[in-house]
């Protein structure tokens, strides 16, 4: 028997019910694949994108260290900064925080306030105690924000005089 557009061997009335629940069907589908797709992307960015916040002294106390990126504050040892001859941006130095000190390697450019001495440094990265901290960011918290206005010199009025 051959097939035609009249001649279907399901009747009239169902065909409409049909591609209505398959239409019905493919949205829930794509709905429930989008929602799927969401979550599996927030989960992961948001375990790639959290990290331990210690200070120096936090770190070294603790005997277990998580095995993902941490981020650690302290301030620089002055005399400790050092670069590799061979290597122009490798560079190796100490932070310390309340007594306790860490080795820290970076390759890489560093900012502008690092060497300030009111300044604190947050590295990102991962510590090994054997190695020291193998850091992969630099962040320089701004200095002035921790100034008392005692210590700022007055304004003076160029124009005015």
């Amino acid at each position: 028997m051959q097939y035609t557009p009249n001649n279907s061997p399901i009747p009239k009335d169902q065909l409409g019910l049909k591609s209505a629940l398959t239409k019905r069907w493919k949205v829930v589908l794509i709905g429930v694949l989008a929602i799927v797709t969401f979550l599996y992307f927030s989960i992961s960015v948001l375990q790639t994108s959290t990290s331990f916040y210690l200070t120096v002294d936090e770190l070294v106390e603790r005997e277990t260290l998580p095995a993902q990126s941490i981020q650690v504050k302290g301030k620089l040892v002055e005399g400790t900064f050092a670069r590799n001859i061979h290597e122009n941006t490798l560079a190796t130095f100490i932070l310390e925080e309340n007594g306790a000190q860490i080795k820290a390697i970076y390759d890489g450019v560093l900012p502008d306030l690092f060497f300030n001495p009111h300044s604190e440094i947050v590295l990102g990265g991962t510590y090994n105690p054997e190695i020291g901290f193998s850091v992969n960011r630099v962040l320089v918290k701004c200095p002035s924000k921790y100034q008392s206005l005692e210590n700022e010199q007055p304004y003076e009025d160029v124009a005015a005089a």
